[in-house]
C-alpha cells in the first residue's frame, strides 16, 4: 500500500501546525518576547514542511514494516 503525495502534503500542514505553535510557544518561554517567537515560528514552518514532505517520500519508498495482506487477512 502506497500513499499518495497529496496525502503527504495533507499531512505535513496538518503536523507543521502544531509543530509551529509548539515552537513559538517553547520559543515565548525562552525569550520572553512574542515578536521573536513568531519569527522563529515563521521561519521553521517553511523549513520543516519541506523536510518532512520529503521525509514522508523516502519512507512511503522503504518496504521496512509493510506487509501485503493474503486472502486468508481479516480486519475486525
Amino acid at each position: 500500500m502506497h500513499e499518495k503525495a497529496y496525502r503527504s502534503v495533507a499531512k505535513t500542514i496538518s503536523w507543521r501546525t502544531v509543530g509551529t505553535l509548539d515552537t513559538m510557544i517553547v520559543s515565548y518561554f525562552v525569550t520572553g518576547n512574542l515578536i521573536m517567537a513568531a519569527s522563529i515560528g515563521s521561519i521553521e514552518v517553511v523549513t520543516k514542511m519541506v523536510l518532512y514532505y520529503y521525509h514522508e517520500r523516502v519512507w512511503n519508498k522503504l518496504k521496512f514494516g509493510l506487509y501485503k495482506p493474503t486472502e486468508n487477512d481479516y480486519q475486525i
